[in-house]
Formats: structure tokens, C-alpha cells, sequence
């Protein structure tokens, strides 16, 4: 009996040798690998047996030697396997991939079909991400809702220049789909069609379309970057895709900062305001500028100059020239940079992209010598880089532009952290930097409206640092001194805090109250009758010094940006997964975990309507409770945004400053948002050095116990050198009256109330 039983086993062995079906992509026989690469995070390459390489180069990700937990050449029967916390099961006609939670919870499938593309399941909560921008340029733009939601069009994910509400698209195949799923379609560059309302599909480019080949990395030829070989031809079938678990957003947010590098601090200087100058006269008025900033107590960091060609006279001879401008700079610049320095403030120059033609392969020894041109202005005095166009850049050289401005910077100073600022980028910039800019906006409403949905899409899925010109660039009539106000209120809350834009005198704090446009650079510019307004400078000043009240507070989300991987802008979803209704919400946002920020992008507006998320949230502006889980009216005026609190909030506010770096001797206020207990952490580095990468910085917990009216305050990472004289602290309760002074001396200690 035994024997026979044996024979039959063999039998049927051998009968599903003979059906075994061998996988296919692209015609070629494959090979199907699944790896764990986080905490709920999955990688999925499947590959023609004949590209020998164990997975594809992908210059946005970190080198990882993950091992697969399943390989498969041939399938006949469904298989399943347990990959961390998450089950996997593949099954064969057509190749699928089903990924759910270790209780069968769904969380995303992948169906490979026939003619290369992937196919996924959609529900219906809205998908975010997909990077920076929106939709293709349209008629209706104006009249059109803003995008947020992905789902609804087919995008073809081209790179490129866009001014209308939108500003620049650079596209990320990354998907944050709100029931709580993610996708990242790593290689090769495609199409993502959310057309249809039950199904997405990801349709890779063909090789013989040679505008989208353009866009994958490395083609030509080009380098990857250091150890990795070129990738000269696309790869038909080639298709790696990574999975990620989102029901915990906070752990998706990691696992992406983790696969594709931790974001770098930025210099403290980098968080303050900066003004951007256009069409320049001399060095004497440039010197005025940042003059008339320190007279008027408007706080400021940094002034940027734009290159000449782009204006008429701008810092140096027609760009993509090194040299200064004779024609504006009366004396050495190293003296006029210097004279900057001595008022506090930085300086920022505009810069366009290479030559391809002297620097063609993008390898790190020719990028080196490419930045030596930078050193002669490094050595006058020039504290950061504006690298403007790189529109038509492929991938590869969008991530090599930002480590240029990191690593060369470093290497001329390597004890100086660098700052640049992009109007391209791609997943993985993170770790040079990562800021971008929304480009060439037009100065309307709508696009007011729009930016706030692309800055939290951007930060879903490009990196933590964007931000728009203030007011717009392209100046038209609607551009008034009250979309310049509600604009400004807006960019306080957006990690770069900038002024550009043409008519540029319009984008200086105080340009709506002179009785002059200056310089006229738009087909349309503002009306000269929206000009003498005394009321929009007193609006400008007062975010400006909220923007630099908050600075320990921000400086905070930098060091979270980094740790974590969540944004400083946080769409409602990240912390409020469960909630339906804040899941599609564009027009309002977290700023960190504690502050919702509700910019106000109507004309005329008198009031704002907003949605509170569950809990208790408290009105910043007067205190005022209010119950979430349910949309409130909030009244405003021209120097009101809506800003609410969270419940359990202790929320550090400094005293105003006119730039991040002056020293004051006022306390910094901890106020404590009573109606639930509640955790901050204060995070503490130098702001200028590159210590903080060896452990050089400290991190100070506070709790409060609502209950027992007790706040700890602790050292949770100690440096007590960063801790020069016992820190001295006010303490506010709110709602009430109680406050009381405490100084901190680097040890832990209970402030109790009661």
C-alpha cells in the first residue's frame, strides 16, 4: 500500500512537472522575486531571464542586498508565503501578486498582463501622490476643480514646464492610495491610468517611443551614478515595483525615507524668509533692500538674485556666466557680500544647468570639476544656489543636480551645511537637500487654490521641502495686493518662504503701499490703482514674525523629516487614516501633527469653512474650542487665516526675531493645549554644521498629564554642551489664566499646576 501510495505521489509530481508553466515577460522567459524591504513594505521584480543583473539599477534608491524570500521561474498552482508582517500569495493566468495583513485584510494585488502593463485594484477613497504638479495644461484650469485626488485621468507622467495653476510637473509613479495601500513603480518610467473607477493600470514605456525613453534612467548611456553600470537601452518586460502597507501612514512615510535616503537638515537660516530680486540697478540698492527689512522689523535670512537673460541686469554676465555684473556691481562684490553678512542676512544666487555637451555622461569626476567654477563664488562670500530650468532633465540627471549642490558645496566647506533650491526633482532628493519650488505659477485665485494641493502631494511623494512664489510669478490683474496677503499667510506654513515674481517690487512686503509698480515685466501687470495700500505691509510682517515665533517648532520638523520621513505639509490622512472625509481634503492641511492650517484662497472672502478632524481643537487666534469630526465657518478678515490646535498640543513659540540666528533674551513660551494629555519632543543642533551627522544634537521631551495637571520635562538625547546657560522657559496653560517660569537645565524635572 505504502509502495503504490509512493507511485502516485510520483506520478503527480511528475504530471505537474509536465504542466508547469514557465513566466513570461515580454515573450522572454522570467524570473518573479519578491523581497522584504520594510516594515510592511514589499519588492516585486519580475525579469527576462536573460537581463543577468539581481535587480534593476535605480539611482533614487539606496544600495540594499536584501535577500528574496521567493523566486519563481515557473508556476502551476497558487503559492503563498509569509513575508514579514504581510502574507503574499502568487498565483499564475495572469501572473498575480496579492499582498494582504497578516489577519487577510487586503492591501493591494498586482495582476501582470500579457502586453507588459500592471494591473491593480481601485477603490473608492481618493490616491494621492504621484509628485509634484497636476494636470496636463488645459482650457479649463481656471474653472476646473483643483486635483488632489489622482483617480478620474490617465497620466502620462511627462516631465516638464507648466504655468498655470499648477506650476512645473515632475512626476513620481508613487501612489498613496488612502484605504491604505501604496505603490511605487520604480523601473521602468510609464503611464499610470486611474481612468476607470475599479481598476488602475501602470503601462510601461516602449522602447520604441523615444520621447518617453528619454525619461528613464539612464538611457544613452548615461551613468547611474558611482558603482552602478550604465543601463544604455530600455528593457522590455523589466518591471519592479514596490509595495508598501499604508493603513499606519506614519509607516509607509518611513519605509519610502528608508529605501530612498534620509533627508538632510537644512541650515536653521534656510526655514526664515527670503526675497527674491529681479531687475537690479546697483549693489546700493540691493544693500537698501535688505536696509529697509531691518528699518521696517520685517524679519528676513536670505536675498536671492536672478542671473541676467532672465532679467535685464541681473547678478552676473549673461547666464550661465560665473563672472559678476560690472554693469550692477560698483565695488568688489566679496565687499558687498560681505556687507550683507554684516546685516545679517544671506545670499543666494540664480544659476542654470551644465553644458551636456562638456559634461555628457554625468560622471561624478566631470560634476566635480563642474562645481570648481562654483568656488570662486563660494570664496566671495555666496552662502547657497538657486538652480533654475533642467526642465528636459532625465531622472538620473535631476537626482545627480541635487547632489552637486550638496556634495560640492561640502567638499569646498565640509563643515558647512549646504542649501539649494530646485525647480526639478525626483524621489530620493531627499538626502542632498530635496527642496523644489513649483516654478512659473500665474498669479490668480485658483492657482492659490491649486498650490496647496500640490505642496501636499509633493510631500507625500517627491520630499519634505516645497514650496511656491509667493503671490505667484507671472503676474496678471487678479493680482492684487489681497492675493499677495492671503498668498503670504499661506507661505508661512509651507517649508520655503520665498517671494519671486515678475513686476517684482509687487512681491516685497511693503511694494502694495508705494505709488510705483517699478520695473513692468508682464503682458498684464497689477493695476496701478491697487497700489497705496497701507494695510498689506502690517499683514506680511505679522505672519513673518509667526513664521520666525514658530522657528523651534519647525526646526523640530526638519529633525522628524529626517527621523521619520513625514512631512512638515501633511495631507489629513497621515494622522487621521480612519477619518473618510479628511482623506480627500485638499485645501487644508497639517502643519506637523499639531497645527491645522486652513489658507483662505477666495476672493473677498469673509469667512473659511474647515473640517476638524476628531478631538478637541482650539481656535490659535482666540482661544475658542471647538468639537471635530465636523466642518465649522470660521469668520476672517484680510490678517486671518485659520489656524487650529489640537488638543494636547505643547506648542513651543519663541520670541520674534529679525533672523533665525539672532540671539534673544526673551523665554521661549511652551503653551499647553489642555482637554487631552499630550507628547512634543524640541529638537536641538548647532543650525549651521554637519556635526549633527555624528550625533552632534539633542532632543528634549516634554508630557503632560491633563489629568493631573503635571508636565515632565526631560532630556531624551542629551548634549549638554548644546546647552550653554540654563534655558529659560514660560509656561501657559490654555484655555486660563495659569503660567508660570521654569529654567531648564538640561536635567528632568515636573512643572505641576494643581
Amino acid at each position: 500500500m505504502k509502495s503504490a501510495l509512493c507511485r502516485m505521489a510520483a506520478f503527480a509530481a511528475l504530471a505537474n512537472a509536465l504542466h508547469a508553466a514557465p513566466l513570461v515577460t515580454a515573450g522572454k522567459p522570467a524570473e518573479l522575486s519578491i523581497r522584504v524591504v520594510g516594515e510592511g513594505a514589499l519588492r516585486v521584480t519580475l525579469k527576462p531571464l536573460d537581463f543577468t543583473a539581481e535587480l534593476p539599477p535605480n539611482p533614487a534608491l539606496l544600495d540594499r542586498t536584501d535577500v528574496p524570500l521567493l523566486r519563481l521561474q515557473e508556476i502551476t498552482e497558487a503559492k503563498e508565503i509569509t513575508a514579514g508582517t504581510l502574507k503574499v500569495s502568487v498565483k499564475p493566468d495572469p501572473l498575480t501578486v496579492r499582498v494582504s495583513s497578516a489577519n487577510g485584510t487586503l492591501i493591494q494585488e498586482l495582476a501582470f498582463q500579457a502586453d507588459g502593463s500592471i494591473d491593480f485594484p481601485l477603490d473608492d477613497q481618493p490616491v494621492l501622490g504621484l509628485g509634484e504638479g497636476g494636470p496636463m495644461p488645459g482650457k479649463n484650469w481656471r474653472t476646473d476643480p483643483v486635483q488632489f485626488d489622482r483617480r478620474g485621468r490617465l497620466d502620462t507622467m511627462e516631465p516638464h514646464w507648466q504655468s498655470d495653476a499648477y506650476g512645473s510637473r515632475n512626476p513620481v509613479a508613487l501612489l498613496a492610495g488612502t484605504r491604505g495601500w501604496g505603490l511605487w513603480f520604480a523601473t521602468p518610467w510609464g503611464k499610470i491610468d486611474l481612468s476607470k473607477p475599479d481598476t488602475g493600470k501602470f503601462i510601461p514605456i516602449e522602447a520604441k517611443d523615444p520621447k518617453a525613453m528619454r525619461q528613464t534612467f539612464g538611457n544613452q548611456g548615461k551613468q547611474l551614478g558611482k558603482g552602478i553600470p550604465p543601463m544604455e537601452t530600455f528593457v522590455p518586460g523589466l518591471l519592479d515595483v514596490f509595495v508598501f502597507d499604508a493603513r499606519e501612514p506614519a509607516a509607509f512615510m518611513n519605509n519610502l525615507a528608508a529605501l530612498t535616503g534620509r533627508a538632510v537638515m537644512p541650515p536653521k537660516w534656510a526655514l526664515g524668509y527670503m526675497q527674491s530680486h529681479r531687475t537690479l540697478e546697483d549693489d546700493a540698492q540691493m544693500l537698501k533692500i535688505v536696509d529697509t527689512f531691518r528699518e521696517k522689523h520685517i524679519p528676513l535670512d536670505a536675498v536671492i538674485y536672478l542671473g541676467t537673460g532672465f532679467t535685464p541686469r541681473g547678478w552676473n554676465k549673461k547666464q550661465p556666466s560665473f563672472e559678476f555684473n560690472p554693469e550692477v556691481f560698483k565695488r568688489d562684490p566679496a565687499a558687498f557680500i560681505a556687507d550683507v553678512h554684516q546685516r545679517n542676512a544671506k545670499v543666494v544666487l540664480h544659476m542654470v544647468p551644465w553644458d551636456r555637451d562638456k559634461i555628457p555622461l554625468l560622471d561624478d569626476a566631470l560634476l566635480g570639476s563642474y562645481w570648481k567654477e562654483h568656488e570662486g563664488l563660494v570664496k566671495a562670500g555666496v552662502d547657497g544656489w538657486w538652480p533654475d530650468e533642467g526642465d528636459w532633465f532625465d531622472l538620473n540627471e535631476r537626482l545627480k543636480r541635487h547632489q552637486l549642490y550638496y556634495d560640492g558645496p561640502i567638499s569646498t566647506q565640509p563643515d558647512r551645511r549646504p542649501w539649494s533650491l530646485h525647480r526639478n526633482g525626483y524621489l530620493g532628493i531627499a538626502r542632498w537637500g530635496g527642496w523644489v519650488w513649483s516654478g512659473d505659477t500665474q498669479s490668480t485665485w485658483k492657482t492659490l487654490e491649486a498650490q496647496i494641493a500640490v505642496g501636499i502631494n509633493h510631500s507625500l511623494s517627491l520630499s519634505p521641502y516645497w514650496g511656491s512664489d509667493i503671490a505667484g510669478f507671472l503676474s496678471t490683474p487678479e493680482l492684487t495686493g489681497e492675493l499677495y496677503a492671503r498668498w503670504f499667510q499661506f507661505a508661512a506654513f509651507t517649508p520655503s518662504f520665498r517671494a519671486h515674481g515678475r513686476t517684482w517690487w509687487t512681491r516685497l512686503p511693503w511694494g502694495w503701499g508705494l505709488d510705483s509698480l517699478g520695473p513692468v515685466e508682464d503682458k498684464e501687470p497689477p493695476s496701478l490703482s491697487e497700489l497705496n495700500n497701507p494695510a498689506i505691509e502690517p499683514i506680511a510682517r505679522k505672519y513673518a514674525e509667526l513664521r520666525y515665533q514658530l522657528l523651534t517648532y519647525n526646526y523640530t520638523l526638519a529633525s522628524q523629516a529626517r527621523e521619520t520621513g513625514l512631512p512638515f505639509m501633511r495631507a489629513l490622512w497621515l494622522h487621521y487614516p480612519d477619518d473618510a472625509k479628511a482623506r480627500g481634503i485638499g485645501n487644508e492641511y497639517l502643519w506637523g501633527r499639531d497645527l491645522l492650517i486652513a489658507p483662505v484662497f477666495e476672493k473677498g472672502a469673509t469667512s473659511r469653512e474647515t473640517y476638524l478632524p476628531a478631538g478637541q481643537w482650539y481656535d490659535f487666534w482666540s482661544g475658542d474650542a471647538h468639537e471635530g469630526g465636523s466642518t465649522i465657518r470660521r469668520p476672517v478678515d484680510l490678517a486671518t487665516m485659520p489656524i487650529f490646535v489640537r488638543a494636547g498640543t505643547i506648542l513651543p513659540l519663541d520670541p520674534i526675531r529679525q533672523y533665525t540666528g539672532e540671539e534673544v533674551k526673551e523665554p521661549l513660551t511652551i503653551r499647553i493645549y489642555r482637554g487631552a494629555d499630550g507628547t512634543a519632543q524640541i529638537y536641538h543642533d548647532d543650525g549651521s554644521s554637519n556635526g549633527y551627522l555624528k550625533g552632534d544634537s539633542a532632543v528634549t521631551s516634554f508630557k503632560w498629564d491633563d489629568q493631573a495637571g503635571k508636565l515632565t520635562i526631560e532630556p531624551q538625547v542629551s548634549a549638554q554642551h548644546l546647552l550653554k546657560h540654563p534655558q529659560k522657559l514660560r509656561i501657559l496653560l490654555i484655555p486660563g489664566v495659569k503660567e508660570t517660569a521654569v529654567d531648564y537645565r538640561g536635567e528632568a524635572m515636573t512643572v505641576d499646576f494643581k
